[in-house]
């Protein structure tokens, strides 16, 4: 997904102030992926982890520790973690979504094939606890292992919940929550945990982390209806192709009479969907306003996440935080 077009970009403002810690990452994130045994390992990983993602999770937990007043190194074993802990969701994802693309490449399953991206993704989870270990925190490790378990619990729900029309906004939340939130808030949390900062700041970082990665997802869903292609590196309507039902659906289907109802009933719930429907669904989108309220509730989950880096000292990394926040739902102005 894209965080590319618009002029000014709050994530590579941090970029350039985190640099030198960035550098440090990436070096332990390629001894880290590197197999004495297994020489496909790196070969999948790499085609990830250099494949030009942001490093936006790594980044939020080096901004938070720095932010406290973080002097050591284990940041950066920390970050490491979090981009293992995502690149290994993703190489899972794209074997349950069967996915072709991911930004804008070919994924790992079409390139090597399913049980690769499994294994590999093992693999990196099992890495992500080394490292975090490596840490010598108990409460690090409580953050991360509830983390890692969230996730996989949200992909589950998803599984039921994404082509069943009695999903509502509650349990697209969880899934919300699960999937995307989880690894934000674990990201900002644990960067303040490492900092030994006080518990009033750990929770506004969590809350920090948790706000901006549900705004983070329902931007995600939104651009599958509205996004450019080439930013986003997915095709318009794929959400729509793979019978997911996002929050602008779910919002249509809360408003729909019995012919709409029984139009989502065929090509989500049923999955039998021919030429048309894409367009079809697009105009019962607009015809309720469902991609404006979905744009709306993004944009209010962004205040919730400025209001918890309010409560964060004075720091120009706090400012660029709250950049961050409205910059991600700016994306679908």
């Amino acid at each position: 997904m894209g965080l590319d077009h618009a002029v000014t970009k709050p994530h590579e403002a941090l970029a350039a102030v985190l640099e030198n810690d960035m550098v440090a990452v990436n070096d332990l994130i390629q001894a880290r992926m590197a197999s004495k045994h297994a020489p496909r390992i790196p070969e999948v990983t790499a085609h990830l982890v250099n494949a030009g993602g942001k490093r936006l999770r790594p980044m939020l937990t080096l901004a938070a520790a720095k932010m406290c007043g973080y002097e050591g190194v284990y940041h950066h074993y920390l970050a490491a973690t979090v981009e293992f802990i995502h690149t290994a969701t993703l190489l899972h994802d794209d074997v349950v979504d069967e996915s072709a693309q991911r930004r804008g490449r070919p994924t790992a399953n079409l390139l090597w094939d399913n049980k690769s991206s499994i294994l590999v993704g093992d693999y990196l989870f099992s890495r992500s606890f080394q490292l975090m270990t490596e840490t010598g925190s108990i409460d690090v490790l409580r953050i991360l292992s509830n983390a890692s378990a969230t996730i996989a619990e949200g992909e589950v729900l998803q599984l039921t919940a994404a082509q069943d029309l009695r999903t509502d906004e509650s349990v697209y939340l969880q899934v919300v929550r699960g999937k995307t939130a989880a690894l934000f808030s674990a990201a900002t949390e644990v960067g303040g945990v490492i900092a030994d900062a006080d518990a009033t700041l750990v929770q506004a970082l969590f809350d920090y982390g948790d706000a901006l990665g549900i705004a983070f997802q329902i931007v995600d869903d939104l651009l599958d209806y509205q996004g450019d292609t080439k930013a986003t590196g997915k095709n318009v309507g794929d959400d729509f192709r793979e019978r997911k039902l996002t929050l602008p659906v779910i919002k249509a289907v809360a408003k729909a009479d019995a012919e709409e109802r029984a139009f989502w009933m065929r090509t989500i719930e049923k999955g039998k969907q021919v030429d048309g429907d894409l367009e079809h669904a697009l105009m019962l989108l607009n015809k309720h306003g469902t991609l404006e309220a979905t744009r709306q509730d993004a944009l209010a989950w962004t205040e919730q996440a400025k209001t918890a880096m309010a409560k964060l000292p004075d720091h120009d990394i706090r400012d660029m935080l709250v950049d961050l926040a409205d910059y991600v739902v700016a994306r679908v102005n």
